[in-house]
């Protein structure tokens, strides 16, 4: 989901087993991305539904793909990804006039991502992921993720 539009970019790097299965991005009942993104844009987002709260972003300028296009996983964790194929980032921020950042939500996307993106003219932002696999209290989650108010 990214407009022509979107000012700030935040990429995974391959949705898991939950949100394939939805056909949603970030539907794991755990997994923290949309209490991280109502702390960014300072409005609700997880009382609404999926439509809405793309809605919110879209609104927002925010746009949400993958740094994976394909890849080979039992299970959702990226340690498990092997025969991994990159999404053309490249060609992507090529068509984002107004893009002014590009966030990593977690290592691998960050490691994938940044590898397609050297000398980019837009900030490039590593974030902690918002996986319950990552452990980190959320509190310093959102402490990171709150920089991304500087691009919307």
């Amino acid at each position: 989901m990214v407009a022509p539009t979107s000012r700030l970019l935040v990429l995974g790097s391959l949705p898991g087993e939950a949100s394939l299965a939805a056909e949603r991005y970030y539907a794991h009942s755990r997994n923290q991305f949309w209490r991280l993104m109502e702390g960014v844009l300072g409005e609700p987002l997880t009382t609404l539904c999926y439509e809405e709260r793309l809605a919110v972003l879209g609104r927002r300028g925010v746009g949400l793909w993958d740094t994976v296009g394909s890849a080979r996983r039992r299970g959702s964790l990226d340690g498990a990804m092997r025969e991994i194929a990159a999404n053309p980032l490249p060609d992507l921020l090529a068509a984002l006039p107004e893009l002014r950042a590009v966030a990593f939500n977690g290592g691998t996307a960050a490691r994938i991502g940044r590898r397609q993106l050297p000398g980019a003219e837009v900030a490039l932002i590593d974030l902690p992921s918002s996986s319950p696999a990552l452990t980190l209290p959320f509190a310093a989650k959102a402490e990171r993720w709150a920089v991304l108010r500087d691009y919307l």
